[in-house]
């Protein structure tokens, strides 16, 4: 039953996505996210990368499917925001390469520095300079939400910094209900009704978000993410609780969207 009823929460959610639309991201933007994944795709480095991140797993929706995206979509914000500097490519290398170990300390607490420290020794191995790993490794220190990040004096630095963090808070959009709500309460088994019972406080962790996007193109479409997936997350909550609502009353257990940290 309870495998039925996740079964029925995770398609109503998919087609309430359909309906609230595509970020406008997605759209205006969709020459910067096909080169960018153009460049993804086959990369030696970033093969080597992906093999490295699969190792540690997937932890509670932030595995491969959500690090591959927020890659993909760093790259993008790299190529919008430094659109004809000749180093381009070498800097969307690097963006893509920080989306795919943001999240290898995932399980962990503090998992942004100690994500950091993992990737710098990582690294260590890749044909890489001393100024890149250090580039991507602060930039993983910095991508926790809620936290103080540190400023960097570096302008490619500081961009690939502030283009992993806006990638990352992209997921926060209509990828949470569609996707990593589900891959976090699945697993754990716990029940549409304890869910419910802590979905809209959930709600208000990823408005807080809306306002802290770091790069001006992610300023621009942060917001618009945010918008439909709360749009989504309260569609959904209304229906779900018409089905389950009654169960929810005496629910404790904490489960609600994108209550760890990011």
């Amino acid at each position: 039953m309870l495998t039925e009823d996740y079964f029925e929460a995770r398609e109503l959610s998919a087609d309430i996505a359909r309906a609230v639309g595509s970020p406008r991201f997605y759209i205006e933007r969709r020459a910067e996210i096909d080169r960018s994944l153009a460049l993804f795709a086959g990369a030696p480095l970033v093969e080597r990368a992906l093999r490295l991140a699969e190792g540690y797993g997937d932890c509670l929706g932030h595995g491969q499917v959500h690090t591959r995206k927020v890659a993909i979509d760093t790259g993008a914000l790299v190529l919008i925001e430094r659109a004809g500097d000749p180093d381009l490519p070498r800097l969307v290398l690097l963006a893509h390469l920080a989306g795919l170990l943001h999240d290898i300390r995932r399980s962990e607490k503090d998992h942004a520095r100690r994500g950091a420290e993992e990737a710098a020794r990582i690294l260590e191995a890749f044909p890489l300079s001393p100024g890149e790993g250090r580039a991507i490794s602060q930039a993983i220190g910095n991508h926790e939400a809620f936290q103080a990040y540190a400023t960097l004096n570096d302008p490619q630095a500081e961009l690939l910094s502030n283009a992993l963090y806006d990638a990352d808070k992209f997921r926060w959009g209509p990828d949470n209900f569609t996707e990593t709500v589900w891959a976090m309460v699945v697993p754990r088994r716990i029940p549409l009704p304890v869910l419910l019972a802590h979905f809209l406080p959930g709600l208000e962790g990823i408005r807080k978000i809306r306002e802290t996007f770091r790069t001006p193109t992610g300023r621009q479409y942060g917001p618009d993410f945010i918008d439909r997936g709360l749009e989504i997350g309260l569609r959904l909550h209304e229906a779900l609780m018409q089905k389950f609502g009654d169960a929810a009353g005496g629910a404790r257990q904490p489960a609600g969207p994108e209550e760890k940290k990011a």
